[in-house]
């Protein structure tokens, strides 16, 4: 079974629809095994986005991602990376598939609700940066 990183944003946090995207994760047959609320600092930040460091949304991604407290989570399933990465439709919501998350709450390009690991390599960094194993119950 593959794991992957979800974060419910914090524009989704701060409109109370952590639930209704949960709703979609399992209902696509992706299972929740390790979840919580936390609040990034600065500094964590910083550091869990650190390749976009040199990129011009850099500073607006961590002040946003700072701004409210957010969910982490860790997802299983057979093809978890690839099948959250549909789930979640493509970064813009006016883009996106009817039906993903981003189309359905996703308010802008960075106000889209979720966040999910692009690759294998990225969902272990990810995974490692929030949990440890006592925290994932598969």
């Amino acid at each position: 079974m593959q794991k992957t990183l979800s974060i419910i944003k914090p524009d989704a946090v701060v409109r109370n629809i952590t639930g209704k995207i949960n709703a979609m994760i399992e209902d696509a047959g992706l299972r929740i095994v390790a979840q919580k609320r936390i609040r990034l600092t600065k500094e964590q930040a910083q550091e869990f986005y650190i390749e976009h460091k040199d990129k011009a949304f850099y500073d607006g991604l961590v002040e946003y991602m700072t701004s409210a407290p957010v969910v982490v989570q860790v997802l299983q399933g057979e093809n978890v990376i690839e099948d959250y990465r549909k789930i979640m439709g493509v970064t813009n919501p006016a883009a996106a598939e009817e039906g993903t998350i981003r189309r359905t709450f996703g308010e802008s390009i960075t106000h889209n609700s979720v966040h999910g690991s692009d690759s294998p390599e990225s969902a272990a960094r990810e995974v490692a940066f929030f949990f440890n194993k006592l925290e994932i119950f598969e």
